[in-house]
């Protein structure tokens, strides 16, 4: 039984995400209670479930974003990314980009 229930959540996540069009974030944590409900957990088993789950994948996650955005600003400030946008642009031209 809880193989079917997984197998109906994974259906369930792609209508919401292809038919309905709901944002992929918002669809995993729906689709995530339906599958604990489904699978009988208690809704605060259910949330901490989520929240551990989330909390784990962020945990990693902030170093490379934080790290990201701080390189990100360097290259705005520096002028690189106007140098590297020009590159471009020259490269591939303006219809192409």
């Amino acid at each position: 039984m809880p193989l079917v229930i997984i197998t109906l959540g994974i259906l369930f996540l792609f209508v919401l995400i292809l038919v309905v069009r709901l944002n992929a974030f918002i669809a995993f944590i729906l689709v995530g209670l339906s599958i604990g409900i489904g699978q009988g957990m208690e809704l605060n088993s259910i949330v901490q479930s989520i929240e551990k789950g989330i909390g784990n994948t962020l945990g990693f996650l902030v170093m490379i974003l934080g790290l990201g955005a701080m390189l990100g600003k360097l290259v705005a400030d520096s002028g690189a990314a106007q140098k590297i946008t020009n590159g471009l642009i020259q490269l591939f031209g303006v219809k192409n980009i």
